[in-house]
C-alpha cells in the first residue's frame, strides 16, 4: 500500500502542475498561488493559515514575503495585539486571484473533457472517496488537559447537542459525574481530536480500582463526521484501557443516539442490565478488552 499511494502522489503531483515553476503558465508556483486563494477577498489571519495549509511558519512567511515584493499581498498587524498579523489580498492579487480561478476551470475542464460521461462520473466518485480519507488522515487524537480550551470547547458543544436531541433535554448537573479530576491521570484520560489544530471531537475514560473503567463524553463534530472518527476514538479509548490494566468497559446512552448505538454494537459493545442511575440512559453497553 505504501508503493501504491507514493504511485498515486506522483500521478497527481505531475497532472495538476505541481511539478511546474509556472502553475497555470503564471509566474508563480502552485504554492503561492495556492496561498492566494487560501487568503481570498477578506483576507485571512497568517496563525490561521499556517494551521489550515500545515506550513512550517518559515516557509509561510517566505511565501508571504514573495507576494508582498510583487505586490499582491499586504500584511496588516493588529493594533490591540502585535502578534497577530493578517494578510490581504491587493488590487492586483485579487485580480490575480480571478485569473489563476479562471485557469483552475479551464484546466479541469480540459482534464474531464478527455474523459467519457462513465468515467467522468467514476472519477467525481473516487475524488470525493480519496478527498474524505485525506481529511480523515489529517486528523491527530492527544491526550489532553480536562481543563485546556479544546476540551472546554468539546464538552460544551457536547452538551449542547445533548441538550438539542434528547427529549426532555440535558442537564449536565443531573447526569453521573464526569468531572475535570475524574479524568486526569490517574484517575481517568481526556482524549481531544484536532484537524488542522481545532478541536473536532473528544472522548473520555474514568478508572475504577477493581471494577470496570466507563467510557464517558463521546463527541464528533458534525462537520467531521463521515471520517471515521468515532470508532476511532472508541478504538484509541479501549488501547489506553488495555494498556492500563483494564479488562471490562462499559457506557450508558440514550435511545436518541441512534448512530452511537449502531457504532458501539458493531464494536463488538453487548447490551447489559444497567449498571447504574444515570437518569438520561435507554442502554447499558459492556466489553471485555
Amino acid at each position: 500500500m505504501i508503493d501504491q499511494v507514493r504511485r498515486f502522489n506522483r500521478t497527481v503531483t505531475q497532472r495538476i502542475g505541481a511539478l511546474d515553476d509556472a502553475f497555470l503558465s503564471r509566474d508563480r508556483p502552485l504554492g503561492q498561488a495556492r496561498l492566494l486563494w487560501e487568503i481570498g477577498p477578506g483576507g485571512s489571519d497568517i496563525r490561521e493559515l499556517r494551521s489550515r495549509l500545515d506550513l512550517d511558519s518559515g516557509y509561510l512567511s517566505r511565501m508571504l514575503r514573495s507576494l508582498v515584493n510583487d505586490g499582491l499581498v499586504a500584511v496588516e498587524v493588529n493594533e490591540a495585539d502585535g502578534r497577530v498579523r493578517t494578510a490581504r489580498l491587493t488590487g492586483a492579487g485579487l485580480a490575480e486571484r480571478a485569473e489563476l480561478d479562471r485557469r483552475s476551470d479551464d484546466a479541469a475542464a480540459a482534464l474531464l473533457g478527455s474523459l467519457t460521461a462513465r468515467q467522468r462520473s467514476r472519477l467525481g466518485a473516487a475524488m470525493a472517496e480519496v478527498e474524505r480519507l485525506l481529511v480523515a488522515s489529517a486528523v491527530q487524537i492527544t491526550v489532553c488537559e480536562p481543563r485546556h480550551p479544546h476540551a472546554r470547547y468539546c464538552v460544551r458543544a457536547y452538551v449542547s447537542e445533548l441538550s438539542d436531541r434528547f427529549d426532555d433535554g440535558f442537564d449536565l448537573a443531573r447526569s453521573i459525574s464526569a468531572a475535570d479530576h475524574e479524568m486526569t491521570p490517574p484517575a481517568g484520560l481526556f482524549l481531544v481530536a484536532t484537524l488542522h489544530a481545532e478541536p473536532v471531537g473528544c472522548g473520555a475514560l474514568k478508572f475504577h480500582p477493581d471494577a470496570p473503567a466507563e467510557i464517558k463524553r463521546m463527541w464528533v463534530a458534525p462537520a467531521a463526521r463521515g471520517l471515521g472518527l468515532g470508532a476511532r476514538l472508541l478504538t484509541e479509548l479501549e488501547e489506553r484501557a488495555a494498556a492500563s490494566g483494564v479488562r471490562t468497559l462499559r457506557l450508558e446512552t440514550n435511545r436518541a443516539l441512534g448512530e452511537a448505538i449502531r457504532m458501539y454494537r458493531a464494536a463488538g459493545y453487548r447490551e447489559v442490565a444497567p449498571f447504574n442511575d444515570e437518569p438520561y440512559a435507554h442502554h447499558w453497553f459492556e466489553k471485555a478488552l
